[in-house]
């Protein structure tokens, strides 16, 4: 994976955050479909933390191959 296709995944997991967020009712966040749209805020979330630690984890191999 490279770098560009890694940063179209974080801004789409940005994106659907953003949208999950305009669901979410503040009043009763727990029932119905914003319980869905909180699942989907920490889906994403979790997965914009995998994708950086993958780019870290590349960065870093990069670095261990050049010293080689």
């Amino acid at each position: 994976m490279n770098k560009t296709f890694t940063l179209i995944l974080i801004a789409l997991a940005v994106a659907l955050i953003a949208y999950n967020v305009t669901i979410v009712d503040f009043q009763d966040p727990f029932n119905g479909d914003s319980t869905i749209a909180l699942i989907g805020i920490v889906a994403s979330l979790c997965a914009v933390l995998l994708l950086l630690i993958f780019r870290t984890s590349k960065k870093i191999q990069k670095k261990i191959e050049q010293r080689d």
